[in-house]
């Protein structure tokens, strides 16, 4: 409802309306602005409310599954310690967008938590079950407490020593 109110409405082009060019697809008609500043403009603000935790939609579109925000505990067994799986974890972490931690048990596995979007969380979760870090053997990962959040608890994805 917000954007609704805070920015001004889409329909026709003015100069359409009018029999004229349509001189909005290249510039505001009241401004001379580029149409191409203003959706700048509008993606800046969506972007900085995100980042506010706020759940920001284009009005009449809805979000997409995968685009749910979620957390989830895992836990890693094999050989994982030793063979730089944290770094990597965190790395792919950090390449998917993701936020988060891991870290070392004394019980010789990797545990942490994931938190994002669902879609790079699941795909997050493959890496962890297959791939690892490149000199890791992984026997298997425990996935538990996945839950959707509406913020992100975490602003990085940290190695816990």
């Amino acid at each position: 409802m917000f954007l609704r109110t805070m920015l001004p409405e889409f329909g026709v082009c003015p100069s359409l309306a009018k029999g004229g060019t349509p001189r909005c697809s290249t510039e505001s008609s009241r401004r001379g602005i580029p149409a191409s500043a203003g959706l700048a403009g509008v993606g800046l603000l969506l972007a900085f409310l995100s980042t506010l935790g706020c759940c920001v939609q284009a009005p009449d579109l809805s979000m997409a599954e995968g685009d749910t925000l979620i957390s989830v505990d895992y836990e890693v067994f094999g050989k994982v310690q030793g063979v730089f799986f944290r770094k990597y974890t965190q790395a792919e972490g950090k390449k998917l967008g993701l936020v988060g931690w891991v870290q070392n048990t004394n019980r010789g596995t990797v545990q942490g938590q994931l938190q994002g979007p669902r879609s790079k969380v699941h795909h997050m979760q493959e890496w962890l079950e297959k791939e690892g870090s490149p000199k890791s053997h992984i026997e298997r990962a425990n996935f538990n407490n996945e839950k959707a959040i509406l913020k992100l608890d975490y602003s990085d994805f940290q190695i816990v020593k």
